[in-house]
C-alpha cells in the first residue's frame, strides 16, 4: 500500500476529440514505472463511491483514470442528475464509450511512471462496457464486475438502450476476469456461462467467479446488496490479476 497519492480532476480528450471531466489518482511513492488501471463508473454515474475505487487503486501503486462518462449530457451537473439525464437518453453510446476510454488509455501509458500497461474495470453497466472496450481497443487487462448485456438485450421498460456484443469476443484484446453474484438477474448467471463458453470456444483467456449469495452491485459498500465476504475475495483476485498482467 502507498503512504501517500495525488488525486484530482483535470480534463482529458475523449471521443471525437471532446474534453471531458475525469479523476485521476496517482500514487506518492517515488516508483519509476508502474501500470494504470481505466475505471469505469457504473449507472449510477461519477460518483464519490467510484471515486474512492479510483483512489483504491492508486494506494495499491497503480495509477488510476475515471472518465465522467456522463460530461456531455450534464457539464457541472451533480452525479444523480447527469445519470438520470444519460439515462433518459438510453445510456452512453457504444462508439463514445471506447473513444472515452481510448483517451483514458492514452492519457495514462503518457504519465512519466507508465510502464505502458494499461487494464480496465467496470462496474455494472460499466462492466459492460469494460467487456467492450476490451474488445475494441488494445489493452493489457480487463476486469468485468457483474456487466449484464454483453449477450442478451435489456428487456422492455429498462432505461438502457445496448445491443448485445458477444459477437465482439473474437476480438478480446486482454485477458478478462469476470466477477458475478450468482443470485444476480443482470446478468444471470446462464449468461455468464454462455460468454465462458464462447470464450472458450475462440481461446481466449479469462477466468469467471460466481459468488453464491451475493446479487446484482455487491461490491457497492453503500448499499443493501453489499456483500463484504465475496468483495474481500474480488478484490485479492484483482489484486493478483492486475500483479500478473500489468504491474512490473
Amino acid at each position: 500500500m502507498s503512504e501517500g497519492l495525488t488525486a484530482k480532476t483535470i480534463s482529458i480528450t475523449g471521443h471525437g476529440g471532446d474534453e471531458i471531466e475525469a479523476y485521476l489518482a496517482v500514487p506518492d511513492d517515488g516508483v519509476s514505472s508502474r501500470g494504470s488501471v481505466v475505471v469505469i463508473h457504473h449507472m449510477p454515474g461519477y460518483d464519490s463511491s467510484t471515486k474512492e475505487i479510483t483512489r483504491k487503486f492508486a494506494a495499491n501503486g497503480y495509477a488510476a483514470l475515471m472518465p465522467n462518462l456522463y460530461y456531455r449530457d450534464a457539464p457541472g451537473a451533480s452525479p444523480d442528475d447527469a445519470a438520470a439525464t444519460a439515462r433518459a437518453k438510453g445510456g452512453v453510446p457504444d462508439e463514445r464509450l471506447v473513444g472515452d476510454v481510448g483517451g483514458a488509455a492514452t492519457y495514462l501509458r503518457g504519465l512519466a511512471a507508465s510502464n505502458g500497461k494499461v487494464g480496465v474495470i467496470g462496474y455494472c453497466s460499466g462492466g459492460r462496457q469494460s467487456f467492450l472496450a476490451a474488445c475494441s481497443l488494445p489493452l493489457d487487462a480487463a476486469v468485468d464486475c457483474y456487466g449484464a448485456f454483453i449477450v442478451n438485450t435489456p428487456p422492455d421498460g429498462m432505461p438502457l438502450k445496448v445491443t448485445p456484443i458477444i459477437g465482439l469476443a473474437k476480438d478480446l484484446s486482454c485477458p478478462l476476469l469476470g466477477l458475478f453474484g450468482a443470485d444476480d438477474k443482470f446478468p444471470t448467471p446462464a449468461e455468464t456461462a454462455e460468454l465462458d463458453r464462447v470464450l472458450d470456444e475462440l481461446g481466449k483467456p479469462h477466468e469467471f467467479h460466481t459468488y453464491e449469495g451475493a446479487g446484482h452491485a455487491f461490491f457497492s459498500v453503500d448499499r443493501p446488496s453489499y456483500r463484504p465476504e465475496a468483495v474481500n475475495d474480488g478484490w485479492q483476485r484483482i489484486w493478483d490479476f492486475y500483479g500478473k498482467y500489468l504491474a512490473g
